[in-house]
């Protein structure tokens, strides 16, 4: 498709509601005991007759996803029923070894809630339909693309994975506000420990209905469902291109036709797939083999005070203790073990400022390039603290600070017993810094000439020259202090 230009103001608006599927982290599947991991393993090693659908077997609900589900749900601010119950959502696919998929339809394990989230610095907020509790399929493996495909091939070991399902309004506008959506919704679900949001390996994948209108309408235009986006970018791609696709049509007055469609990421487009279902379709009835759910207000409260503190409370909270930027306080609050460390560091006698600094760029940058987490560099944040500290006292300065840092990254030393060991301490006694200075003077004395006529960039010559002397144990701020004292600045005629 040639690219056209977007919608002009005030000729469409796109209204777009996402559905995002996650993998939760249970150790075994939605209604049977086969295990939850199945990566890497031989195609359909992983299966069962509970999850293959074989007569006479029956399905036991997994206990531990509710409560994944329900913790989800209540960080989402959603109401949560005291009835719930699974059903039969039916359609015939190679992927869906029983022929139906295990699912909720119309008394969801809970409903009404929203998600805030940033797009370009601007605070928003979207509204959750629902999230509820299904089975995952398994995977087809197609030779080629989907839709060229020579023939598939039917992997099961994914069938019966616990899956829930968090299904937004239709209260996005723009794809990037999807794109931010969808970050968001993923750094939730890590932070409270429901999945790994691995979207490359399928763990969290997310669909989008997407129709244009025009602008102050309050009706909806004909949606488009797009399926297959496995990545934050491709999230915006599809629907930048799936708008564009509706635009041309619209513009050109034909018809916008209800649908399935699939995002091709090596062309760059949407494709289509099936016509799109409406709920009776499906042939929705209430799952036979299960008994309905009944939720106590008790465990719903207990998995409430079980919360961890959520990205968006640690944010502003990182701001207020701790006095840090607000660009900071996002970083460091990325992840709930970059927070727990930075408060650690801090807690163990480093000043905020400098632990966030060092934190974000010293550490994050020795880490990445060992391609290792924070977790697996191994440096304790006592030890991060106590070099800090040996910083904040100018009994070492920054450059060697940074050398012992890798060291310890490296060798898992100490850095602070490293430092006393090497008897590395900052040079910062103003007699034995003034001869140092002296002698620098006298052996260049034109870079302390050019500086009292005027020129600033010969005194950094100068801190230089100290600084070769003193393998770089100077205090740098000393060292400039001593060389403005003798070196007064020529007034000029």
């Amino acid at each position: 498709m040639t690219a056209v230009p977007p919608p002009e103001p005030g000729e469409f608006e796109a209204v777009i509601g996402l559905e995002v599927h996650v993998q939760l982290l249970t150790r075994t599947k939605m209604f049977c005991g086969c295990s939850a991991t199945y990566l890497g393993l031989p195609p359909n090693s992983n299966t069962c007759p509970v999850c293959l659908g074989l007569p006479g077997t029956l399905p036991v609900i997994n206990r531990e996803a509710v409560a994944l589900t329900l913790r989800t749900a209540l960080a989402l601010q959603c109401e949560i029923p005291t009835f719930s119950k699974f059903d039969r959502k039916n359609y015939f696919y190679p992927d869906l070894p029983k022929g139906y998929q295990i699912s909720q339809f119309d008394l969801p394990l809970s409903q009404h809630g929203w998600l805030e989230f940033e797009v370009d610095g601007v605070e928003r907020a979207a509204g959750i339909t629902r999230v509820h509790l299904e089975e995952d399929a398994g995977k087809l493996l197609h030779e080629g693309e989907l839709h060229s495909a020579d023939h598939s091939l039917v992997d099961l070991n994914r069938a019966g994975v616990p899956l829930m399902e968090v299904v937004g309004e239709p209260d996005l506008r723009s794809p990037a506000e999807a794109r931010a959506y969808v970050t968001a919704l993923r750094q939730l679900l890590v932070y409270i420990g429901v999945t790994d949001g691995n979207m490359e390996e399928g763990s969290l994948r997310c669909d989008a209905n997407v129709s244009l209108r025009p602008p102050g309408s309050q009706a909806l235009g004909v949606k488009v469902e797009v399926k297959n986006m496995n990545s934050f970018r491709s999230v915006q791609r599809a629907l930048e291109f799936e708008i564009e696709r509706q635009t041309v049509l619209l513009r050109a007055g034909a018809p916008v036709e209800q649908a399935t469609r699939g995002w091709s990421e090596p062309e760059g487009r949407t494709v289509p797939q099936r016509s799109k279902e409406e709920a009776e379709d499906y042939r929705y009835f209430p799952e036979p083999d299960l008994p309905p759910l009944v939720i106590a207000r008790e465990q719903v409260e207990a998995i409430r005070a079980a919360l961890p503190e959520l990205p968006r409370a640690r944010w502003l909270r990182l701001q207020q203790d701790y006095a840090v930027s607000a660009a900071d306080a996002h970083l460091l609050s990325a992840r709930a073990p970059e927070a727990d460390y930075f408060e650690a560091v801090v807690a163990a006698g480093a000043a905020p400022k400098l632990a966030a600094t060092w934190q974000l760029n010293e550490l994050a940058g020795l880490c990445q390039r060992r391609h290792r987490s924070l977790e697996a560099c191994g440096l304790a944040p006592e030890r991060l603290a106590a070099l800090l500290r040996l910083v904040a006292a100018g009994t070492i300065n920054g450059g060697t600070a940074k050398e012992l840092l890798a060291e310890a990254i490296e060798t898992g030393a100490d850095p602070a017993e490293l430092a006393a060991e090497r008897q590395v301490g900052q040079v910062s006694d103003p007699t034995a810094l003034t001869a140092i200075v002296e002698e620098v003077l006298q052996a260049q004395a034109k870079a302390a000439r050019d500086f009292q006529t005027g020129n600033d960039r010969a005194l950094g010559a100068l801190i230089g020259g100290v600084m070769a002397r003193t393998r770089g144990l100077a205090n740098p701020q000393l060292v400039d202090s001593l060389l403005r004292e003798r070196l007064p600045r020529d007034p000029g005629p």
